[in-house]
């Protein structure tokens, strides 16, 4: 599998990698079988980028990766782990609930200080059993997930102190690279334009429905160096599945409007001889500054079926008629 170069360090990331949620137990529960067999695939398909994070699963995505990586070639992988929260012990009928199915018992507390990000770093070592990783994401660090007070007071935290720490890393070569893992586009610009970052994990903000990261962030990047990392190509599913019913785009039921979108898109992709599917999954590599798209699932048959679309010839000039202005012209 081709590979791409984050930011200006010497990291080389696959194509296409692979993202840990689900067999943390996004929605539904992931025996540890699954999850090693899905692993298994994608280490088998050529991917040798993993991202995971503390977040999934409350550390059982971090484990099950661990387990798996553990006796592979240590220089024939990259892998990223997040910060921003740390985890305490819990009885069982504490435990929150954050759409993870069976998680280990614990609850968190958000911490993006120099001091935050340095114990979430060792507790990632623990749970991962192995002695490296690559990079760092600052975790979800913004108002999608956050109230506006909390965005300012978990900024702050990052700037005076967190970057510093997330800077030592790097410098000791504990890690070669860090930057933000968001699902918005403000805090990207909000950090980028008083810090270099080396790449950012931005899910759903890059792709033929959603294209808010186009006028400010790429630009932005080309100009700083910084990689993208591209999840959420397919929008919570329904640039997957089309708009039938029940289809989710951003985590909720797709509305009228957005199903049209996708409807006026399928015919697109029908009169190129191609699924939409197959122009979601690879729309994001064709822009240099992308440097990985990120696929996740907890199912070895999904995942085969994501790659496969990779081998569908989509013309590069195809994705013009997928600029947005064109396809609500198409709506009529």
């Amino acid at each position: 599998m081709n590979k791409r170069r984050i930011g200006t360090t010497p990291l080389d990331v696959t194509e296409i990698s692979f993202g840990g949620a689900a067999i943390g137990g996004l929605y539904r529960a992931c025996s540890r079988d699954v999850a090693m067999e899905t692993l298994q695939t994608a280490w088998d398909a050529g991917l040798r980028y993993f991202d995971t994070a503390p977040f999934y699963g409350f550390g059982l995505s971090e484990r099950r990766f661990g387990d798996f990586l553990r006796y592979k070639p240590r220089d024939s992988y990259v892998l990223s782990t997040k910060v921003g929260r740390l985890f305490r012990p819990v009885p069982e009928d504490q435990v929150p609930d954050h759409s993870y199915v069976d998680p280990l018992p614990f609850a968190l507390d958000y911490d993006y200080s120099y001091d935050g990000i340095m114990r979430s770093v060792e507790f990632s070592y623990a749970r991962l059993g192995l002695n490296r990783m690559d990079i760092l994401f600052v975790h979800d660090i913004g108002t999608y997930t956050h109230s506006v007070e909390k965005t300012k007071l978990h900024f702050r935290q990052l700037m005076d102190g967190g970057l510093k720490a997330l800077d030592e890393l790097k410098t000791s070569g504990t890690i070669s690279a860090y930057g933000l893992g968001v699902n918005e586009v403000q805090i990207c610009l909000d950090v980028l334009n008083r810090a270099p970052l080396d790449c950012i994990l931005l899910a759903s903000r890059y792709s033929l429905l959603d294209r808010s990261a186009e006028a400010e962030l790429l630009p932005l990047c080309r100009q700083r160096q910084t990689s993208l990392i591209i999840g959420g190509v397919f929008n919570s599913g329904i640039l997957a599945t089309g708009p039938v019913q029940g289809a989710h785009f951003d985590y909720q039921p797709a509305g009228k409007d957005i199903l049209d979108r996708v409807g006026a898109m399928e015919k697109i992709a029908a009169e190129g001889g191609y699924p939409l599917a197959a122009a979601a999954f690879q729309f994001p590599l064709h822009e240099p500054v992308v440097a990985s798209v990120l696929t996740g699932t907890a199912k070895p048959a999904n995942l085969t079926r994501n790659l496969e679309l990779l081998e569908i010839r989509v013309p590069p000039a195809e994705f013009a008629r997928y600029d947005p202005y064109t396809v609500v012209q198409a709506l009529g």
